[in-house]
């Protein structure tokens, strides 16, 4: 008998399959306390994570783990390699948040654009004729530079080109060839490109190499007319220098859907300003994307099990048991 414990709700559909298994006893514990986590870690063979850290002392103490099933594609908060030393599998939600995470990109553009949080305000202070503060503006004709050519920062691409904008494209891990095959300007310096961008867009993971990326000196490179939106990781950003510039009319406005401390303290900086839009990391909160993000959550734990697990939904796939001598 394989312990499975879940420390986020599943959508039915991902239960299902886990519930279908004879050879498998769940357990749920929402919001777990250092210790109820650390407890339930140990006497599990597989567990299913949101934005919980697991690091070398937590695996220490699972003898037993197999595989960390992680509900998103992120994972900044897992010590691959020691988990990897430990032999324990990361598994991921490849293509389950892609369409979701873009849309909200554009949303968010959308509501920097038009101003819309403020719109609503306005309304619903019977202030139907005020239209003070910055101007509005169109998408089609800004020139965005989309950071991260994933699986997320493709669709952004194609959204953005759908809306007339003038797409560019920084991603290290992609040839400048492929970039220009697909319609768009390939960028090869972020330093260098930021001068001529309306819109900057970040699509890339959180990792020693990108964290604070946009820092205060790229912020400083953006025209004052420039919008930044971030539905990645808050940690790409240097927060501090953000509100700054957005403070000091350094830059036009920000679209956020992740902040550097989630929760976020109440004093946050940002939170005074009326030229960001903020959400609270729901991009991938759709009905349609949980039910498929579950679904693959589930399975990548049915599949260790089974010892069919696709290694691309596997961050760490040399612990795989068919891959280790590969």
């Amino acid at each position: 008998m394989k312990n499975v414990t879940l420390f986020y709700n599943l959508h039915p559909s991902g239960m299902a399959l886990l519930e279908a298994r004879k050879d498998i006893q769940l357990s749920q514990i929402s919001r777990p306390s250092q210790e109820q986590f650390a407890e339930a870690l140990g006497k599990s063979h597989a567990v299913l994570v949101a934005l919980e850290g697991i690091g070398e002392a937590e695996l220490a103490r699972a003898p037993d783990l197999e595989i960390i099933s992680r509900f998103g594609v992120g994972y900044d908060a897992i010590d691959i390699p020691a988990c990897t030393r430990h032999r324990v599998a990361v598994g991921v939600t490849n293509g389950g948040n892609d369409l979701a995470v873009a849309e909200h990109t554009l949303g968010l553009m959308l509501a920097v654009a038009r101003r819309t949080v403020e719109m609503d305000q306005l309304v619903r202070a019977n202030k139907w004729r005020e239209r003070g503060g910055r101007p509005m503006g169109e998408l089609a004709g800004r020139t965005v530079l989309v950071v991260g050519y994933g699986r997320i920062g493709t669709r952004v691409a194609r959204l953005c080109a759908a809306f007339g904008m003038r797409v560019m494209v920084c991603d290290p891990m992609f040839p400048v060839p492929r970039i220009a095959a697909d319609g768009y300007i390939p960028v090869t310096d972020i330093a260098v490109a930021l001068p001529e961008v309306d819109v900057l867009t970040l699509h890339c993971p959180l990792s020693d190499t990108t964290r604070r990326m946009i820092n205060r000196e790229m912020l400083s490179l953006l025209k004052p007319s420039a919008w930044l939106i971030n539905a990645a990781r808050g940690g790409l950003v240097d927060e501090a220098a953000l509100a700054e510039a957005l403070a000091n009319g350094k830059l036009a406005a920000a679209g956020l859907d992740v902040l550097v401390q989630e929760p976020p303290q109440a004093d946050n900086p940002l939170f005074k300003l009326a030229n960001v839009v903020l959400s609270p990391h729901v991009a991938a909160a759709p009905l349609e994307t949980m039910e498929k993000m579950s679904i693959r959550a589930a399975q990548n734990i049915i599949d260790m099990f089974d010892g069919t697990l696709d290694p691309g939904y596997v961050v760490n796939p040399e612990v795989l048991p068919n891959r280790r001598n590969a």
